[in-house]
């Protein structure tokens, strides 16, 4: 008995293409030749105040941040002493909320880096 492949049919090319769904009644494909009314219907919604509708729409409006700019003066480092009291003066501001532990982490890193 031959195989698939040496049976003279040619086979049928299943694989997805790029940027296409594998499902042809997927929602990127429906909403793809209606985004515009879809979009309509979200705003239509939000405006007779269907609260999920608005969340929707306020957060591709005005999407949150997810980091914000960091004002924060740090003392000169031309030592290993400075270095110190950089350290203390970054550990000071998060204690007193001036920055996140987050932020910290990242100006310590930066200042480490630019030092090595």
């Amino acid at each position: 008995m031959p195989s698939p492949e040496n049976s003279g049919r040619k086979r049928a090319d299943t694989r997805i293409k790029t940027g296409k769904s594998g499902n042809p009644g997927s929602a990127s494909n429906l909403v793809g030749w209606q985004a515009e009314a879809v979009t309509q219907k979200a705003i239509d919604l939000a405006l007779t105040g269907d609260m999920a509708a608005l969340r929707l729409c306020l957060d591709r409006i005005l999407p949150a941040r997810k980091d914000r700019p960091v004002t924060f003066a740090l003392p000169p480092i031309n030592s290993a002493q400075d270095a110190a009291a950089t350290d203390s003066a970054v550990l000071a501001a998060v204690a007193t909320g001036e920055l996140t532990p987050a932020d910290a982490g990242e100006i310590i890193e930066a200042y480490v880096k630019a030092l090595a």
